[in-house]
């Protein structure tokens, strides 16, 4: 059996679409996953399944997904060795986190194809992206009135496509801890 993390785009944002996560929970246990855990009701899980390529097991659990809650959320899988390294990288190292200071990593379903120099400061200088890995993106958003989170995911989702989902570093370090 492999540890996986499990990302699901979109979910209990704003109001929208709702998945209660004890019945995510329980379809992932139907499905034949173990040790099946969530993390906060933004779409976090960790489990472990049979080893296969991430993107089969994004696939197989999104299918399961779509029919059991009505509606479609783009997955994202990596193993937890993945996210592991990711964290052991140290990517905000050279920061200094105020109140007003969002970490963030967006999750790639592919290799990035964005034609932004890295590292990139927007023309209001609020929102940086300090990295790109093969799958992730490593950035920081300064809060002011000029600068937003939606506007940072405008940014991201322009440079990577829809096919991304963004967690704040705090949840990361919660996923492997």
């Amino acid at each position: 059996m492999m540890k996986y993390v499990l990302l699901l785009r979109g979910i209990n944002v704003g109001g929208n679409k709702i998945v209660p996560m004890a019945d995510l929970k329980k379809m992932l246990e139907k499905s034949g996953y173990r040790n099946v855990k969530t993390l906060l009701a933004s779409g976090n899980v960790l489990l472990e399944a049979e080893e296969k390529k991430a993107e089969q097991l994004a696939e197989a659990i999104g299918k399961k997904f779509e029919k059991t809650f009505g509606f479609d959320s783009h997955m994202i899988v990596r193993t937890t060795k993945q996210i592991e390294e990711l964290v052991q990288s140290e990517p905000f190292k050279a920061i200094s986190v105020t109140p007003d200071t969002r970490l963030y990593v967006t999750f790639l379903s592919g290799k990035p194809g964005s034609t932004l120099t890295i590292p990139y400061t927007s023309p209001d200088g609020g929102f940086r992206i300090l990295r790109v890995f093969e799958h992730e993106v490593c950035s920081v958003l300064t809060l002011s009135p000029k600068a937003n989170t939606v506007k940072a995911m405008d940014i991201l989702e322009k440079e990577f496509g829809k096919n991304i989902t963004t967690r704040n570093w705090n949840t990361v370090m919660k996923l492997i801890a």
